[in-house]
């Protein structure tokens, strides 16, 4: 695979992950809480690498765009190691592997079940995208939730030149544990590959789609029933129509396509 050959040091430190290849992406076959606690470990002293270990996830869409844009195949094939955002993906690998994903990763998820264990583990957080209010609304409802967890810095993602070069090293400065960006596809993930260079303090970085939205309280998950059954995207649709009406028309065809076409296990 491609991000073998380019990726060395994240494949070094992600060596003990068992992954399986879903829709042409190799996926980390971990549950929720394992993957907590991968990060959690990542972020040891003893662990680190010289530079932000990269988690990044994908779902159909993801998918889809990765299997017709070069440069967003290219940016996620960089990820030290990508979840599965979607429940069409776990079904789809326990259909046609001996070695299927255990559960969807979803970040909205993990991110509570890393916040709990960072608050016993004394590991910081700092939490950069959405908009100022957004991302202010999204603070204060999780340090409501874990009050001893430690926020070191937040800010909003509308940044961009020296503004945003500016506060990448006021970030590195502050040196959080784990760096949560939340800029939407493909916008964080080449965040990551511009900015890793000048992160060298920050433990992990993982990027987070509209995370702080769900944080805020302003967008609501969809049902657990449609959760369970892989119609998330249903849910958002009849939300956000004008928005992703089309962007679900176009990629979850190729999805499905590719979900039954590229799979494969494999243990690194």
């Amino acid at each position: 695979m491609l991000e073998r050959r380019v990726n060395l040091e994240g494949r070094a430190a992600t060596a003990d992950v068992p992954r399986i290849t879903v829709g042409g992406l190799r996926m980390a076959a971990l549950d929720l809480e394992a993957t907590a606690d991968f990060m959690i470990a990542a972020t040891d002293q003893r662990h680190r690498i010289n530079r932000p270990l990269y988690l990044t996830s994908a779902n159909g869409e993801v998918l889809a765009r990765c299997s017709t844009e070069p440069q967003i195949e290219r940016l996620f094939r960089a990820a030290d190691l990508i979840n599965a955002d979607g429940q069409p993906l776990v079904a789809a690998s326990k259909l046609q592997s001996w070695f299927p994903l255990p559960e969807r990763v979803a970040t909205t998820d993990l991110f509570h079940v890393v916040a709990r264990k960072a608050e016993v583990t004394g590991r910081t957080f700092y939490m950069f995208g959405a908009s100022e209010q957004e991302n202010a609304a999204a603070v204060r409802r999780v340090q409501n939730m874990y009050p001893r967890l430690k926020i070191v810095g937040y800010s909003h993602g509308y940044l961009d030149g020296e503004a945003l070069r500016a506060k990448v090293d006021e970030i590195n400065a502050l040196a959080p544990d784990f760096l949560w960006v939340a800029l939407g596809v493909p916008n964080e993930q080449a965040f990551v590959e511009e900015y890793t260079p000048r992160l060298t303090n920050v433990g992990v970085i993982k990027t987070s789609g509209g995370l702080f939205n769900f944080l805020s309280g302003s967008r609501s998950r969809a049902p657990r029933w449609m959760q369970r059954f892989g119609l998330e995207w249903a849910w958002r649709t009849w939300l956000e129509p004008r928005r992703l009406f089309w962007r679900y028309l176009t990629t979850n065809p190729r999805a499905i396509y590719l979900l039954f076409s590229r799979n494969r296990p494999a243990n690194r």
